[in-house]
């Protein structure tokens, strides 16, 4: 079953529910109104009728009196007892031998007399021989009853008016709510049909569900492209990349085959060549994994940390792995709101990167604003061309592709660094001179 005709059935129901409890309410909430005003009508002639019997003497027309207080539609009769019947009047046959049924502890009570309401009320009198007798007087509603048969007629015209403007509306209502769902399949059908990741056009103005339905979908459609022309990119440039250090692989393995055990330095050399390039290897795929898991949505531990302090310690490692001069510049303590753990990775890519690319020491200086901590890391190496600071952050991207293979570079280091930058909120900027050297500097917001 269709969804808007799901809706069209539900809102119909609930119409019908609605407005039957609502009818049923007013009918109810009508009727007594309707009984309890006769009641004190009623009950006003039946006090005057008490009043005049009390005043009767023996030489008074009982009947007469009663006849002088008889609605118009029912009767009087006296009651001595039980089922004693001592006088009765009446204006419609056989409405003095009604039976009424009695409510515990009430003086009144309302029945059906040949289909119509009739209205009872018993009260007690003394009669003129001395005893207590009982007054019972019935009126017949027929007025009451016309003024219910009409208003029947009238909520079940209302109900069948409601009924009929709620299901026009509700198939409207419908059209309005499924209309943009429609939408939806036919632009999902349209992307799994062609391959393309299309998007549904929203109204900037819009700021409903079903709009912000729309923006989701889209956001949603974008980051999938986004992430499959990641992955369709990556896994095109790890393809790549890849094939050169195999195809080196290959041929000294064959070349070790043919000679390699008869000639020792052909041996010497093909081994040499295969450590070097499986180490490469190793170290390239640690870093495409290293990337992949960095585009994910890692937990982040923001905390106020010692920059200067956390920097003075990686510089330290720095040179006790490598042997090198680190310099740094600067006092402390600085403090920064951010992740002291992808920070200090952060450090590392980019130290052990201008470390490969410079023969001189590395200078670290750290500043502080009113935008926020800066770090920056000035190696004295070649520098990068202007044509290529742009490419920087591309993956697999070399400046110099003979000078990488020599470093053991694998060209993600910065692309690497890029991603643990956005994952922090920081900025890297890249200032670099052509035979004198490149500054990256790390910019952590306040």
């Amino acid at each position: 079953m269709k969804l808007k005709t799901k809706i069209h059935l539900f809102s119909t129901f609930l119409t019908l529910v609605i407005l039957s409890l609502m009818n049923i309410g007013v009918y109810i909430l009508f009727e007594r109104m309707a009984f309890d005003t006769e009641y004190k009508q009623l009950n006003t002639e039946v006090d005057e009728l008490i009043t005049a019997l009390s005043k009767m003497s023996k030489e008074d027309d009982a009947a007469t009196i009663l006849r002088t207080y008889i609605p118009l539609n029912g009767g009087i009769r006296v009651m001595e007892g039980p089922g004693e019947l001592k006088l009765a009047v009446q204006t419609v046959d056989g409405v003095t031998d009604f039976s009424p049924k009695w409510e515990e502890g009430e003086r009144y009570a309302v029945g059906a007399f040949e289909g119509t309401p009739i209205l009872t009320i018993s009260k007690p009198v003394i009669w003129v021989d001395g005893k207590v007798a009982e007054v019972q007087t019935m009126k017949i509603l027929v007025d009451v009853e016309k003024s219910l048969d009409f208003l029947r007629l009238i909520l079940l015209g209302v109900t069948i008016a409601g009924m009929l403007l709620m299901a026009i509306s509700s198939v409207i209502l419908g059209k309005i709510i499924t209309r943009p769902i429609n939408k939806l399949i036919r632009t999902m059908s349209q992307s799994r049909l062609s391959g393309k990741y299309e998007k549904i056009a929203v109204s900037p103005n819009r700021k409903d569900e079903m709009a912000k339905m729309g923006i989701a979908f889209n956001e949603m459609m974008g980051q999938l492209e986004q992430n499959y022309k990641k992955q369709e990119q990556f896994v095109s440039d790890a393809s790549h990349e890849l094939k050169t250090p195999l195809t080196v692989i290959e041929s000294y393995a064959k070349l070790l085959s043919r000679h390699g055990f008869s000639n020792t330095s052909v041996a010497e050399e093909s081994v040499h060549a295969i450590v070097n390039e499986t180490s490469r290897m190793k170290e390239m795929i640690a870093q495409m994994l290293l990337l992949a898991k960095s585009n994910e949505q890692n937990m982040r531990h923001f905390e106020k940390i010692d920059v200067y302090d956390l920097v003075k310690m990686t510089l330290q490692s720095m040179r006790t792995a490598y042997n090198r001069k680190f310099l740094l510049t600067g006092e402390g303590p600085i403090y920064a709101n951010t992740d002291i753990e992808q920070l200090r990775q952060l450090l590392f890519i980019i130290l052990d990167n201008a470390r490969k690319y410079s023969e001189k020491e590395i200078k670290t200086t750290i500043s502080k604003d009113e935008k926020g901590v800066t770090i920056s890391i000035l190696d004295y190496g070649n520098g990068i061309p202007k044509k290529d600071l742009e490419h920087i952050f591309d993956r697999f991207y070399r400046v110099d592709e003979d000078r990488n293979r020599k470093t053991g570079g694998t060209g993600l280091g910065m692309a690497i660094a890029k991603d643990i930058a956005e994952r922090l909120a920081a900025e890297l900027k890249i200032e670099s001179t052509v035979g004198f050297g490149t500054t990256i500097h790390i910019i952590i917001p306040m």
